[in-house]
């Protein structure tokens, strides 16, 4: 397999086999396909809304506060209603899900629009280890703090699926302007954070014995 098509589409789509599995009851297919198709349609608006807000390049983290909006419209309003959204894991998965197919369009767009081999090569080695883990994280946190508003009744909890994600992606936009090392030891902060939030809930799941049940 060419190794910048595996870089490109493969990193975030292992991320989803990985989270789709880390689920102790699986989601139905066809929704999870549709899921990452609808985060794939969200780059046509994000890009209209970005090409229309962002002036020039230092002003990319308003792409944080446009992009996760999206994402959490659509997790709002596609998934939420669902029959198969019945407890907080769930709300982690088509959270990242989204994420991901937004980020695996997005990626192919900044790859195989370089204009050059060598560059492709080297974004998407670049992006497979900051962009897609970013988005990825960003989508868990927003999925964590959604299933807490719609499962526990933390209303709160639906300002901070939002709001987290936002200012996540904004500071990593921000700083990935400014300087490598200091998006990385951010990028570090956010996954630290996520998988701190994910694993929380695996365990949760691990006291279950069917996936409706409340604890």
């Amino acid at each position: 397999m060419d190794v910048t098509l595996f870089l490109t589409l493969g990193v975030p789509l292992l991320i989803v086999y990985v989270i789709i599995k880390s689920d102790k009851f699986q989601e139905p297919t066809n929704l999870v396909i549709k899921t990452f198709f609808v985060g794939v349609a969200l780059c046509f608006p994000a890009g209209e809304l970005n090409y229309l807000l962002i002036p020039s390049p230092e002003y990319s983290f308003i792409a944080g506060f446009t992009e996760e909006s999206l994402k959490f419209l659509a997790l709002y309003y596609y998934i939420k209603p669902k029959k198969s959204f019945n407890e907080p894991m769930d709300a982690i998965v088509y959270g990242t899900i989204i994420s991901l197919g937004f980020a695996s369009l997005e990626n192919l767009d900044y790859v195989y629009g370089s204009g050059s081999e060598f560059d492709a090569l080297s974004i998407a080695i670049l992006r497979a280890i900051s962009a897609i883990p970013m988005h990825a994280t960003c989508g868990i946190l927003m999925g964590y703090y959604f299933g807490m508003y719609a499962f526990k009744g933390e209303n709160l909890s639906l300002i901070k699926s939002l709001v987290y994600p936002m200012t996540f992606h904004a500071m990593y936009n921000f700083l990935a302007g400014i300087s490598l090392i200091l998006m990385l030891f951010w990028l570090i902060i956010l996954i630290s954070f996520g998988r701190k939030k994910h694993k929380e809930l695996t365990l949760l799941q691990k006291s279950k014995s069917f996936e409706e049940q409340n604890l």
